[in-house]
C-alpha cells in the first residue's frame, strides 16, 4: 500500500514550506500546490514584495519543492477568489462594514476550493502553514487554539467543521515562529528568513482607500459626520474609509478625542462619540458556523474573540431565527465592529463563530 497523499498549500513563505518539510519528513507523499489567486499585487514593488499572490512567491514555493524533491503545481483560482474574497471585501465597505478577506479565503479558497482539488491529485488531506492544532478526542475532531498564543491562528479557522476537519493538517501547531525558522534552516529552505506576506495579498501596496477608488469608482459618496444625536460635526469622503474605533483623520476640532462608533450606510453618516462610546456589550451575528456543534439551540456561556489578535473575553450566547445570535459580553467590549467575525471559544478549542451584523448597546 503507498504512502497517504497530501496537498500543501505553498505560498512561497517559511510557515508553509515548512508544514511541506514536516509532512514528508513524517512519510506523506506530499504534492506542493501554488494557488494563483489575484493579478492584483503581483510584482507591484518587486524589491519589497511580500504578496502571497506575486511571481517571486511562486518561483520561492518551486525553489522550495525542488530542495525536498517534491511535486509543485501552480493551481489557477482567479476566478472564485475575485468573486469570494475581492467582491465581497469591496462589498462589505460600501456597506459600512468592515470585512475580513483572509477568513473569506480560507473558508471558500484555501479550503474548500483547495480540498476539491487535492482530491482529483488522489490526495486524503490539506495540509497548510497555520499555527493551529487538530486532535481527535471523544469520537470528534477539535480545532484549537495553537501553542504559541501570540500566532495563534485558530480564529481565521473557525468554518472548519467536522466533516472538514476530518482532512486537514496543520503541522505548526506545537510550534512559536523562533523555531520555524529554525526548523526552515535546519531543512535548508531557501525561504527561512523571508520576511512576513502583508496583510490583504490583493491590494497594491497595501493601499485599500486607493484601491476602493479604483474598484468602485464613485460609489464612495461624501457626507456627514455626525454625533449620536445627530448633529453635523464635520464631513467625509464616503463610510467606505472608516473603521470602528477610528480616532485620526476624521478633520474635527473637539475639546475631548473623537472616535467613530458607527457607520451608517443608510444615512451615508460617520458617527462619532467619546472613548467611552467605542465601547459596548451586546451584538447580533449571522452567517454562523459550529465547529464543535450541529447548531445553536440553547442559551449557552462561552469565550468570545471580536477580532484576529484581540483576546477573548466571557460572553452569553443566545440563539435567534434565522441562523443567527445574540452575544452578551460580562464586560464591555472595544470597537465591536460589523463584519468582522466573532469566534467563540471553550478553553484552547474552538467551538464555532459567525460575522458580526449590529452593535445593540
Amino acid at each position: 500500500m503507498g504512502k497517504e497523499r497530501v496537498v500543501v498549500a505553498m505560498s512561497g513563505g517559511v510557515d508553509s514550506s515548512l508544514a511541506a518539510a514536516l509532512l514528508l519528513a513524517q512519510g506523506y507523499d506530499v504534492v506542493g500546490v501554488t494557488m494563483r489567486l489575484s493579478n492584483e499585487n503581483r510584482d507591484v514593488d518587486p524589491e519589497n514584495d511580500r504578496s502571497c499572490c506575486s511571481l517571486s512567491s511562486v518561483d520561492d514555493a518551486r525553489r522550495v519543492a525542488d530542495v525536498l524533491g517534491i511535486r509543485h503545481y501552480v493551481m489557477d483560482f482567479t476566478m472564485p477568489f475575485q468573486t469570494s474574497v475581492i467582491d465581497y471585501f469591496l462589498d462589505e465597505y460600501l456597506l459600512g462594514r468592515t470585512p475580513n478577506p483572509c477568513i473569506a479565503c480560507n473558508r471558500y479558497i484555501k479550503f474548500e476550493g483547495l480540498l476539491h482539488k487535492s482530491a482529483e491529485l488522489g490526495a486524503s488531506h490539506v495540509a497548510t502553514g497555520h499555527y493551529a492544532r487538530i486532535d481527535f478526542d471523544g469520537g470528534m475532531y477539535r480545532l484549537r487554539k495553537g501553542k504559541d498564543v501570540d500566532k495563534d491562528q485558530s480564529y481565521v479557522l473557525y468554518h472548519l467543521n467536522q466533516e472538514t476537519l476530518a482532512h486537514v493538517l496543520l503541522p505548526l501547531g506545537d510550534f512559536d515562529k523562533g523555531t520555524t525558522r529554525r526548523m526552515a534552516e535546519e531543512y535548508r529552505l531557501p525561504v527561512a528568513h523571508k520576511p512576513e506576506s502583508q496583510e490583504i495579498c490583493f491590494v497594491p501596496r497595501d493601499d485599500y482607500k486607493s484601491y476602493m477608488k479604483e474598484k468602485r469608482p464613485g460609489r464612495s459618496v461624501p457626507g456627514d459626520i455626525v454625533d449620536r444625536a445627530g448633529n453635523v460635526l464635520g464631513h467625509h469622503d464616503g463610510i467606505s474609509f472608516y473603521t470602528i474605533g477610528q480616532r485620526r483623520g476624521l478633520g474635527i476640532a473637539a475639546p475631548q478625542p473623537l472616535y467613530v462608533t458607527a457607520l451608517d450606510a443608510v444615512h451615508n453618516h460617520v458617527v462619532v462619540g467619546t472613548a467611552e462610546e467605542v465601547f459596548a456589550r451586546e451584538l447580533t451575528a449571522s452567517d454562523l458556523s459550529w465547529t464543535m456543534w450541529e447548531s445553536l439551540d440553547e442559551v449557552r456561556m462561552a469565550h468570545a474573540k471580536i477580532r484576529y489578535g484581540k483576546r477573548e473575553a466571557e460572553a452569553r450566547i443566545m440563539p435567534l431565527d434565522g441562523n443567527r445570535l445574540r452575544v452578551r459580553f460580562t464586560e464591555p467590549q472595544r470597537a465591536v465592529t460589523p463584519g468582522q467575525s466573532i469566534v467563540f471559544y471553550e478553553g484552547d478549542v474552538v467551538l464555532g463563530g459567525g460575522v458580526i451584523d449590529a452593535v445593540l448597546a
